[in-house]
């Protein structure tokens, strides 16, 4: 059987860019069970309420959501359990002297499998107020006007 070469994403979490300001983001691997992989194969998962939390130096992935394997017997996972997360050991370091440092907090963005191999890309982020979420929608939106404007006079049209 050939080796599974690429990218091939399963879940995204979309809101997480409206929500907060990325500052860095990193990729790490995951320790999954078969069942999981076999979830995640078919393409089911949900990142919405995940996030990530550093306990005795190790990094554990927690609240996302992937749905038990529907041919599985008795050995099935549970939905949404710790996960843990593999990174190198000074990247951890790192992580942990930039979320003490106080209002960071380590978010999932999304789940893919890259050369075979389950990742979920980590951003190190800053939750955003309310008012740099109504600037920044107000923003996108004369974006989109402009952009509309400059194809309606571009394909002639009044």
């Amino acid at each position: 059987m050939p080796k599974e070469i690429g990218q091939k994403l399963i879940a995204q979490n979309k809101k997480a860019r409206h929500d907060y300001h990325i500052e860095e983001v990193f990729e790490c691997g995951l320790v999954l069970t078969g069942t999981e992989v076999k979830s995640l194969r078919l393409g089911r998962a949900s990142l919405i309420d995940g996030f990530a939390m550093v306990q005795d130096g190790e990094l554990w992935l927690s609240g996302v959501h992937i749905p038990e394997y529907t041919e599985a017997t008795w050995t099935n996972h549970t939905p949404r359990r710790d996960r843990k997360l593999l990174m190198h050991k000074s990247e951890v370091n790192k992580l942990i002297g930039r979320t003490k440092e106080g209002g960071l907090t380590l978010i999932p963005l999304s789940l893919y499998f890259k050369d075979g191999k389950a990742k979920v890309e980590l951003a190190l982020a800053r939750g955003k107020k309310a008012h740099d979420k109504r600037n920044a929608l107000m923003e996108k939106e004369a974006s989109r006007e402009a952009e509309r404007e400059i194809s309606r006079r571009n394909s002639g049209k009044n």
